[in-house]
């Protein structure tokens, strides 16, 4: 559902992080002491014998794969060649991005393929548009070698939510609004984890980001259990303004038909400026509820 194409460069040049160091990494195997966590350690080239390199042994189809521990829209993935030796080694090397552990996360989507060999040393990076995942793998499919990286960088929009508060017009129960920026999509139980208004006229939710940014694109998780047409109606503002508990901020979208029941959904927001972002049922008398919302975008201009 998402109505545009974004510009990446444009939107990330302020705001670059490499997305890798806080992440966690293992490997298919490990030869000797050259384990999987040396290619996230912001070490690019050291000397040495591989010196801050991982290294798998000599395998059939050996992999590596870092753990995000969140989702993030990644658009870049730089790999760095082992310099003393053996560069060829990371010659069809396919990287995969996405949230499955099947096969170890090889089934993923494909981002790139290092289809030559890179120079011993050299950096590299390959653009992967803003796939969705948790998971990044460099895989040597029906090879049987040694996989070697000597850093692993990862450039992606982080989820600016989680570093917000959230408020909503009523509550039902237990299911406060915070529960709509805890990080889990979708868990067993009765709405678990979702924020939830009583039933009421004209239900709000919304997010203060705490500081001032560019938002490209808001993802909305809907209830799994039950209700998926609360969802419907609900329209996305964003700006800076309280008026109205920030419902009269400029409109970047409308949920118009339903959402399936757990279904996840993106909007293009097009880089509009804002603190808030609020989920809003205006003339409509139900409640809201949201099992989570992600917001993306860019900061620091």
């Amino acid at each position: 559902m998402e109505s545009s194409v974004l510009d990446w460069n444009l939107i990330f040049e302020p705001t670059w992080n490499n997305l890798a160091l806080k992440g966690t990494a293992v490997q298919s195997t490990t030869y000797y002491s050259w384990g999987a966590a040396n290619a996230i350690d912001g070490i690019r080239y050291a000397p040495g014998t591989a010196s801050f390199c991982s290294i798998t042994l000599n395998q059939l189809n050996p992999w590596w794969r870092l753990d995000l521990l969140d989702y993030y829209y990644i658009y870049k993935v730089t790999i760095t060649n082992r310099a003393d030796c053996c560069p060829e080694r990371i010659t069809g090397v396919e990287i995969r991005i996405g949230n499955s552990l099947e096969n170890n996360g090889n089934n993923n989507p494909r981002c790139a393929v290092v289809t030559s060999p890179l120079p011993a040393g050299s950096t590299v990076s390959f653009s992967c548009g803003g796939m969705e995942g948790r998971y990044v793998n460099m895989y040597l499919p029906d090879i049987q070698m040694y996989l070697t990286l000597c850093e692993v960088e990862v450039y992606g929009a982080e989820n600016l939510a989680l570093k917000g508060t959230a408020v909503q017009s009523t509550t039902y129960y237990s299911w406060g609004a915070a529960n709509a920026i805890d990080g889990i999509r979708y868990a067993p139980g009765t709405a678990s984890f979702c924020s939830i208004t009583l039933n009421q006229l004209n239900p709000w939710w919304r997010l203060d980001l705490l500081d001032y940014y560019c938002i490209y694109k808001v993802t909305i998780t809907n209830r799994a259990d039950c209700c998926p047409e609360r969802m419907t109606g609900v329209e996305i503002r964003i700006g800076n303004s309280l008026e109205n508990n920030g419902n009269n901020n400029p409109r970047c979208a409308v949920v118009t038909s339903p959402l399936p029941a757990g279904g996840t959904v993106s909007f293009s927001c097009g880089r509009m400026e804002g603190r808030y972002v609020n989920m809003y049922l205006p003339n409509i008398q139900t409640h809201l509820t949201l099992c989570e919302v992600e917001v993306y975008g860019a900061g620091n201009f």
